[in-house]
């Protein structure tokens, strides 16, 4: 079984999306193969001065530039943001704080926020009908 799992292989989308990277800036030689395991775990591990770039520079995923937003992917659609930004045009964004910016953040916000009122109420011990009187 083990002999199995280092051959296994990925389509270089699903390798770039576990990297983080948008597919389309990779090298040809990256999006033309396949990625095995053990290429990714090494990719990973140390990783290429051209992933370290896309990284850094971009063009970054939708879900990376959410992230770095502070948005939702669905917010950026909202906002117009179809496509794969740099982190020069991120920071831009963040400057320029548009509207749409700052109501998708406020919503980010919020869902956080009810998210961790709700995983509160979750552990809370049940009252067990101590409150009937």
């Amino acid at each position: 079984m083990k002999s199995q799992q280092s051959t296994q292989t990925m389509k270089p989308a699903t390798a770039a999306k576990k990297l983080g990277v948008y597919l389309p800036a990779t090298p040809a030689s990256f999006q033309e193969g396949v990625v095995t395991r053990a290429e990714l775990n090494e990719l990973q591990a140390d990783p290429p001065q051209w992933l370290r770039e896309l990284r850094r520079d971009g063009p970054h995923p939708r879900p990376v530039v959410a992230a770095k937003l502070g948005v939702s992917i669905a917010g950026l659609a909202r906002g117009g943001v179809t496509e794969a930004l740099t982190t020069e045009q991120i920071e831009a964004l963040k400057q320029e704080r548009p509207e749409w910016l700052e109501k998708e953040r406020a919503t980010q916000a919020e869902v956080r926020k009810e998210a961790a009122r709700l995983k509160d109420l979750k552990q809370q011990p049940k009252a067990g009908g101590a409150e009937r009187g």
